[in-house]
C-alpha cells in the first residue's frame, strides 16, 4: 500500500503565507479595477440621458456603438483584468515567500545536524546508566533513582529521534495501526512533570473524565504533553495549579494544558509554535527570569501535523495561557 507523502508544518506555513499575500494583492487589484469601471460607468451616464442609453450612435465609418455596448465592453475588460490580477498575485506571492522557504530549510538542516550530534552522547549516557544499574543491588537505595535516570535518558533519545523526523522533508506518512489510550499516555507525562512542579510548589492536575483513544503512538502523545507542561511550569506562579484536561468529541481528542502565568507577551500567539521563536522574558516573584518558547512547542506542532491533528493557543490572556493539542479520535470496536 502506497503511503501519502508527509506535508510538514513548514510547507503548510509557506502555503498559508502564499495564500494570504496572493489574496491581499488580488483584493487590492480588484478594488482598483472596480473603481475604474465604476468611474467609466458614471462618466457615461453623466454624458447621456436615459432615453439615449439604448440608442446606437452613428459613426462616420459605419460603426455603430451604443452606451450599453460600451458598458458591456467595460465589464468584460474588468473581469479579464481581475482574472489577470489574480494570476499575477499568485505568481508574485510564490516568489515573495521563497526566502521564507529557504530560511525554514536552513533551520531544518540545523535541527537535523544538532540532533545527530546529540544522539551519540545521549546513547552513551544511557549505556553507562545501564551498566551502573546492573552493578547496583536491586533493593539498593540508589536503584530507583538510576532507573528514573535511565527513563529520562530514553525520553531524551525519543525527543532527539522526533527532532530528526521533524527535520526530514518528504518521506512516507507514519501510520499507527493500534488504538492508543490517550488518557494513559497523558497520565505518564503528568506523573513525570508533577515532580518538577513540586519543586516549584506548583500542582499539576489531570482531568480526564471520558475514555479517549487515538491512532497516535503513546510515546508521541506523552512527549507532546511533557513539552506543553514544561512550558506551563516555566511560567506558572508559585503556589498555582497547572491543569491538564482531556476532552473528547465525535471526531477528535484534545489535550489542553492551562497555566496561571502572565500570558503570552512580546509575540503573536500563533508564532510560539515556530521553531526557535521566543516570547518576551518574564520574571517570577523572586526575580528569576523565565525565557519563552523554544523548540519544545515546535516539536508538538510537528507531531500534531504528522498525525492529522493541530495545536492551537486556546487562551493567551494576562490570566494565563492554555494550549490545546488535538488529534483525530479512533473508534474502538
Amino acid at each position: 500500500m502506497t503511503r501519502a507523502p508527509i506535508v510538514d508544518s513548514d510547507t503548510l506555513a509557506i502555503r498559508r503565507a502564499s495564500r494570504i499575500i496572493g489574496t491581499q494583492i488580488a483584493i487590492a487589484c480588484t478594488a482598483v479595477v472596480v473603481v475604474v469601471i465604476l468611474a467609466v460607468v458614471v462618466y457615461i451616464l453623466s454624458e447621456i440621458s436615459v432615453a439615449e442609453l439604448v440608442e446606437p450612435v452613428p459613426d462616420p465609418d459605419n460603426l455603430k456603438v451604443g452606451a450599453v455596448g460600451l458598458l458591456r465592453a467595460a465589464a468584460v475588460l474588468g473581469v479579464a483584468l481581475i482574472i489577470l490580477a489574480g494570476v499575477m498575485s499568485w505568481a508574485v506571492a510564490r516568489r515573495a515567500v521563497q526566502p521564507l522557504g529557504d530560511a525554514l530549510r536552513i533551520q531544518r538542516a540545523f535541527v537535523a545536524d544538532a540532533s545527530h550530534e546529540l544522539r551519540t552522547p545521549i546513547a552513551v549516557l544511557d549505556a553507562r546508566l545501564q551498566i551502573l544499574q546492573r552493578a547496583l543491588p536491586a533493593d539498593g537505595p540508589s536503584s530507583a533513582v538510576v532507573a528514573e535516570l535511565r527513563s529520562d535518558a530514553k525520553r531524551l533519545i525519543g525527543i532527539v529521534n522526533d527532532l530528526l523526523e521533524s527535520a526530514e522533508i518528504g518521506g512516507s506518512a507514519p501510520t499507527e495501526d493500534s488504538v492508543v489510550d490517550v488518557n494513559a499516555a497523558v497520565g505518564v507525562a503528568v506523573e513525570s512533570m508533577a515532580l518538577i512542579g513540586a519543586e516549584k510548589q506548583v500542582t499539576v492536575k489531570l482531568d480526564a473524565p471520558d475514555a479517549a483513544t487515538a491512532r497516535v503512538p503513546a510515546s508521541a502523545i506523552t512527549r507532546c504533553v511533557v513539552a506543553m507542561l514544561d512550558n506551563a511550569l516555566r511560567f506558572a506562579p508559585t503556589g498555582s495549579v497547572v491543569s491538564v484536561q482531556v476532552a473528547v468529541t465525535k471526531k477528535t481528542v484534545s489535550v489542553t494544558v492551562r497555566d496561571r502565568g502572565p500570558g503570552i507577551q512580546g509575540i503573536e500567539p500563533n508564532r510560539i509554535f515556530d521553531r526557535f521563536a521566543h516570547s518576551e522574558s518574564a520574571a517570577d516573584e523572586v526575580g528569576v527570569t523565565r525565557t519563552g518558547f523554544g523548540i519544545g512547542l515546535s516539536l508538538v506542532r510537528e507531531i500534531a501535523v504528522r498525525y492529522g491533528g493541530s495545536v492551537t493557543v486556546a487562551d493567551g490572556s494576562a490570566e494565563g495561557t492554555a494550549i490545546s493539542f488535538t488529534v483525530p479520535r479512533a473508534r474502538t470496536p
